[in-house]
């Protein structure tokens, strides 16, 4: 756990540039970013993939190669969620959100990472 641990933080610092910041200036970017969390209650793990099918209906349009759809879905832990048409915005704009969100976290996680090798994590 430890070795992981230690990788972590050096593709983290490599990543943002950690290293070279100062203590004082970690802790004011940490504090901006904790601001700027989106709205917890806009969030929705997953993907959105499309897919396209086949009714198996002999003379459909699919049978000649045309298939029906897309169709909207929510990709998570191995399941997929229909996503009617009317909500698709709402989805993309909630995964967003969510990317948002996880993209946040894992800045504040490098910079406590980075305070924590100082031995100045607060």
């Amino acid at each position: 756990m430890e070795m992981r641990v230690s990788c972590v933080m050096k593709e983290y610092k490599k990543d943002l540039g950690l290293g070279g910041v100062t203590t004082r200036a970690l802790r004011a970017r940490r504090t901006r970013l904790v601001r700027s969390v989106p709205d917890l209650a806009g969030f929705m793990a997953g993907s959105l993939v499309e897919q396209h099918r086949k009714c198996g209906k002999e003379g459909c349009r699919c049978a000649q190669g045309q298939p029906h759809g897309p169709y909207g879905y929510v990709s998570v832990a191995g399941r997929l969620v229909y996503v009617p048409a009317g909500l698709a915005e709402v989805v993309r704009d909630r995964l967003e959100i969510s990317a948002r969100l996880q993209a946040v976290l894992q800045e504040i996680s490098a910079i406590n990472l980075e305070l924590l090798s100082r031995r100045e994590l607060d």
